[in-house]
């Protein structure tokens, strides 16, 4: 049993009943049963949190629907996940909220929660209805995809998300310096001859918002950090005992811009922030090793092949890796980045704590009964053919991975066994 919330790393048994767990026993001494899972020789973890996914649903249910996602999620671990608002329509009203919400129950593999937006379609123009998508059950903002450029604007969601008692998650981008560019500015493409995004579009914008948020107040989340300034920013902010908060992507933690040339420029190597050049990634794990960054999420952006397979500097950025991610996590453990513990700490209490959710993310009696199952010593090969998403449009293709999900439990019930989600 690892639960890093609560120390926990010992041999023993889970019990579990009516969909909370009930104890944790010293191995052998649970009560043995019908019904009783047999996990000799895995790691029983609490069940996986990715704060940042985005399903596609409503309006491009081709690309990715809240069943399908659900299905990969579960086939990673995971057992709680929020849906980002660049939907089409935008996630932006209560009935939206409200419909996922029910759909999400309807599915029942795992728990979405719904981010809305920050502003009415994602224009960065008018602040959108938060109070009343946060009575429908909205569990933070933001209008990922796009930064807000408008800092009145932002002013306003701040307070009006500090009344709520949530927070916004930033897509910190300036929208000017990057220019229109498809891929880390430096060395990498000046060669390749494409327009670049310079770091400083995020770490400058990074600095705006935690001045606007320490000025007004409000809890300030980074989505998808990518940059050495940006870690130095919020470290520093951290320090000054600032409310914000950071997570990072797994191929952020593992690529740099090389791999845009290496595949050929190919548009699985294409995502928003870019990757970037050694030291940046380099800053990153340094990053999760101090605490700097809370979490490890996706940014799970599934596309279809058409917009994948046109010419880099016009396809689609976005990468997909609900079903990767904790595998990826496993190898920073074996490169000596991070120890175990730390690395499970980014995929459950890490990400709990920073939406302020005391009901997950722990294997504690009296918790909602959300495990998943590991096996530490599967070697397998990343095919995104084999997986669950509807999309394949992941950088690891072809990767060799140790350590893999095999069972995931949400609310006491398997919903993914022997490769196969339960619905």
């Amino acid at each position: 049993m690892i639960d890093p919330g609560q120390g926990v790393d010992r041999l023993g048994d889970v019990e579990i009943a009516d969909g909370h767990v009930v104890a944790l026993h010293p191995e052998g001494t649970a009560p043995v049963g019908e019904g009783t899972l047999d996990a000799k020789g895995l790691w029983v973890l609490p069940g996986l949190i990715d704060i940042h996914v985005h399903l596609r649903e409503p309006g491009q249910e081709y690309k990715e629907d809240l069943l399908s996602g659900s299905r990969a999620a579960v086939a990673g671990g995971v057992t709680t996940l929020v849906c980002m608002p660049n939907t089409k329509p935008a996630i932006d009203k209560r009935e939206v909220v409200g419909l996922l919400r029910r759909r999400a129950d309807q599915i029942g593999l795992c728990d979405i929660q719904v981010c809305g937006a920050i502003s009415r379609g994602l224009k960065g123009e008018e602040l959108a209805d938060l109070g009343e998508m946060a009575e429908a059950g909205a569990a933070c903002f933001s209008d990922d995809g796009y930064p807000v450029m408008n800092a009145g604007l932002l002013r306003r969601a701040f307070e009006y998300a500090s009344d709520l008692n949530l927070m916004l998650m930033l897509h910190e981008e300036e929208i000017d310096l990057s220019n229109g560019g498809s891929m880390h500015e430096g060395a990498v493409s000046s060669r390749a001859g494409l327009r670049g995004i310079p770091a400083a579009s995020e770490s400058s914008l990074i600095a705006r918002d935690l001045e606007i948020a320490h000025e007004f107040g409000g809890r300030m989340h980074v989505c998808h950090m990518s940059t050495k300034r940006g870690v130095e920013l919020v470290r520093a902010a951290k320090a000054r005992g600032w409310p914000v908060s950071a997570e990072v992507t797994p191929h952020h933690l593992f690529l740099t811009d090389l791999a845009v040339v290496e595949s050929d420029y190919h548009g699985h190597t294409k995502m928003n922030p870019p990757l970037r050049s050694r030291e940046h990634v380099q800053a990153l794990r340094e990053g999760l090793r101090d605490g700097t960054i809370e979490a490890i999420a996706t940014d799970h952006a599934p596309h279809g092949d058409v917009e994948k397979e046109e010419a880099f500097g016009c396809c689609a950025f976005g990468v997909t890796g609900l079903e990767t991610s904790f595998a990826l996590s496993l190898r920073l453990v074996d490169e000596g980045v991070i120890d175990l513990s730390r690395a499970v700490e980014l995929h459950t209490a890490g990400p709990a704590n920073v939406m302020g959710w005391s009901d997950r993310g722990r294997l504690e009696p009296g918790r909602r009964a959300d495990l998943c199952l590991v096996d530490p010593e599967v070697v397998w090969t990343v095919d995104p053919n084999e997986g669950f998403s509807k999309s394949v449009n992941t950088p690891f293709v072809g990767w060799q991975l140790k350590g893999r999900v095999c069972t995931t439990i949400f609310e006491g019930n398997i919903v993914y066994q022997n490769g196969r989600p339960a619905r």
